[in-house]
C-alpha cells in the first residue's frame, strides 16, 4: 500500500513520549489517526504509526489499520502502480482478498491468515487491489525500515503462510521472528517480531520475550490488557525494552484479535516521505525525480523501480516535494 494522502506532508517525529494519563511509566498509548488514502471513494485507514509521539517500534515504521469496510460501498483498495524504496512492506489481512503484482514480475495474492512482504532496497514498483471476490476488506499494511548496511539491497518478494500456534486460551501465526516457540523463516534485517494473536474472553497468556526489544500490541477487535494496562480498541499500546515476559489478557466477552510487533530500536536516523525512506532530504529528492523520470515515458526502459506488468491503470505519480526539507528522524 502507498503512503497517499490528499496531501502527502513530512510529520517530523521525535522517539519516545510523555505517557498518557494513568499509564505506568514505560507505556505509551498511541491514538489512531483517521487518514483518506485519496481518491472521491477514498479508502480509510486508521494511522498509528509514524506520530508525533513516536516513530518507530523496533524497525516497524508505518502502520495503517483498516476496515471491517464493506467493498460494495467504499470500493475496496485500489493502488495502481507506485515505488519504494529502503523499506519491507508487510500486508496481514483479516477478512478479504488483495491482489499483488511488482516489478520483479510477482503476481500473487494474500489472503486471511498470511503475509505477503516485499522488501523495496534500492527501489521498486508494485500494486495492490483487493479482488472481485472481496466483499468486506479488513486488514493492516506495516512498513519496516531497512537499516543503514542494508538499504541498498536487491528488491525482493517472500509469501508465507504462517502455522497456527496453540496458546492458554487462545491462538497465535507468527509471520515475522519468533514467538511462542514459532519462528517464521521470512527474512529481515534487523530483529523483529510479528505475529496476530486470538484469545478466548477471559483468557490470559505470557510470552516469553527478548528484554531488549521494544514492544506494542494493536487491539482489532475485544478488549485486551498487556501486563494489566488496558488497550483500547484500535490504539497501539507500546512497551518500552527491559522485560523479559509480556502478558495479554482478553477483558471482555468476546475474542480478542491483536497485533504484536516488537523489535530492537532502531538506533538510527531517517527520512521518510511518501513511499521513500532515506537517510536525508536530497536523497528522496533524488528517488523522485529517478521516478518521475521512469514513468515520463511508459514505453522506455525503467531501470531503477521497473514496470509493473498485467496492471490497468497508469503508474501514480509522486507528489510535490514540501517548500521546507525534510529533517531526518531519530
Amino acid at each position: 500500500m502507498t503512503n497517499l494522502e490528499a496531501v502527502a506532508t513530512e510529520r517530523v517525529c521525535t522517539p519516545g513520549g510523555a505517557p498518557a494519563a494513568g499509564l505506568p511509566a514505560g507505556f505509551e498509548l498511541l491514538e489512531p489517526r483517521d487518514v483518506p488514502l485519496g481518491g472521491i471513494r477514498a479508502m480509510s485507514v486508521r494511522r498509528t504509526l509514524p506520530q508525533r509521539a513516536r516513530s518507530f517500534v523496533g524497525a516497524w515504521c508505518f502502520l495503517d489499520h483498516y476496515g471491517p469496510d464493506d467493498v460494495a460501498a467504499t470500493g475496496g483498495m485500489r493502488v495502481p502502480p507506485h515505488p519504494h524504496t529502503g523499506l519491507q512492506t508487510v500486508s496481514w489481512l483479516f477478512s478479504g482478498e488483495i491482489e499483488h503484482r511488482d516489478s520483479l514480475g510477482t503476481h500473487c495474492l494474500v489472503r486471511p491468515g498470511e503475509m505477503n512482504l516485499m522488501t523495496a532496497g534500492r527501489g521498486i514498483s508494485h500494486s495492490e487491489d483487493s479482488t472481485d471476490a472481496t466483499t468486506v476488506l479488513h486488514g493492516v499494511q506495516l512498513w519496516t525500515v531497512l537499516p543503514e548496511a542494508d538499504r541498498g539491497a536487491p528488491p525482493a518478494f517472500e509469501h508465507h503462510v504462517p502455522p497456527v500456534v496453540t496458546l492458554d486460551g487462545g491462538e497465535a501465526r507468527v509471520f515475522l521472528g519468533t514467538l511462542a516457540g514459532s519462528t517464521s523463516p521470512v527474512r529481515t534485517f534487523s530483529p523483529l517480531v510479528g505475529a496476530e494473536v486470538r484469545l478466548r474472553p477471559g483468557a490470559a497468556h505470557t510470552f516469553d520475550v527478548d528484554p531488549a526489544f521494544e514492544h506494542a500490541v494493536l487491539v482489532d477487535a475485544g478488549a485486551l490488557a498487556v501486563d494489566g494496562v488496558a488497550a483500547p480498541a484500535h490504539h497501539l499500546l507500546y512497551r518500552e525494552p527491559g522485560a523479559t515476559t509480556l502478558t495479554l489478557t482478553s477483558t471482555g466477552d468476546t475474542e480478542a484479535r491483536v497485533l504484536l510487533i516488537g523489535g530492537l530500536p532502531l538506533g538510527e536516523q531517517i527520512v521518510m516521505w511518501w513511499n521513500f525512506i532515506g537517510r536525508d532530504h536530497d536523497e528522496v529528492v533524488a528517488a523522485r525525480a529517478r521516478w518521475q523520470a521512469e514513468i515520463a515515458d511508459p514505453a522506455a526502459p525503467a531501470p531503477g523501480f521497473g514496470r509493473v506488468q498485467g496492471h490497468p491503470a497508469a503508474p501514480l505519480p509522486a507528489p510535490p516535494m514540501p517548500e521546507l526539507r525534510l529533517r531526518p528522524r531519530a
